[in-house]
């Protein structure tokens, strides 16, 4: 009787540390430089309007979270944070506003994306590399405003829409450091739409402090817009660039 109480106690010890490794809380917070560049034109019985991207650069905060459990039927989730803005010229007819024929005026908007991604791990860590799959619910508010210029007031909106994508991610620890290689992958095609952003990045955890560790990230970002509907709307945007930030891993 003995024996079995310190079996399964022994058990129960191993499983709870077990457990322990397999639950994990990491958050981060940071800056991501971007370089936003590209067009967009519509066409609709008749009416044409085109946008060009002034390719200015834009620093914007981002923030994420990642939570994983022991719970094999669950799924883990990872939650991310961050804007993407742009200005440029407009001129012509669009389904919601027009710019009178012969001016051009200034269109100014910015999306705030709150990405929500359940996801399973293929692999953790075995051998050192993590790999897991998902789906992301891109949840975009987006807002824009074209000025006022002689002889027309501006026009300005705002929605909300949802992107769901695929996701991907893997990680690679390099054995004897504290050296993180990691890169993921959102994409989504449907007929002439197409959009997908990726990430490639090398973080260094500061291993030395208990509990909680702090940690140095810095990697480069991409995300496109790609669409191709020839009958009514064409878009081509890119917001790319360095970003850099910190880091806690529970």
């Amino acid at each position: 009787m003995k024996k079995s109480l310190i079996v399964l106690a022994s058990t129960l010890c191993l499983s709870a540390t077990l457990n322990a490794d397999m639950a994990r809380i990491e958050m981060g917070a940071g800056v991501w430089g971007q370089d936003t560049k590209g067009t967009m034109s519509y066409t609709d019985d008749g009416a044409t309007g085109h946008y060009k991207s002034a390719e200015k650069d834009y620093s914007q905060a981002y923030v994420w979270m990642l939570i994983k459990h022991p719970i094999p039927i669950v799924p883990n989730l990872r939650l991310e944070y961050v804007q993407l803005d742009d200005e440029g010229s407009v001129s012509g007819e669009f389904k919601d506003f027009e710019v009178p024929a012969g001016l051009t005026s200034k269109l100014t908007y910015d999306m705030k994306q709150y990405d929500v991604i359940p996801y399973y791990n293929i692999l953790d860590n075995t051998a050192w590399i993590t790999l897991d799959l998902g789906l992301d619910f891109k949840i975009v508010d987006y807002s824009y405003d074209v000025a006022a210029v002689t002889g027309y007031a501006g026009y300005s909106d705002s929605g909300t829409t949802v992107i769901p994508m695929g996701y991907l991610r893997t990680r690679v620890e390099i054995p004897a450091t504290d050296i993180g290689l990691e890169a993921d992958l959102k994409y989504v095609q449907y007929q002439d739409y197409k959009a997908y952003e990726y990430r490639a990045k090398i973080d260094y955890t500061l291993s030395f402090v208990p509990v909680i560790q702090p940690a140095l990230e810095i990697g480069y970002r991409m995300q496109k817009i790609d669409i191709d509907d020839s009958d009514k709307t064409l878009v081509d945007m890119e917001y790319s660039g360095v970003y850099a930030g910190l880091m806690l891993r529970f």
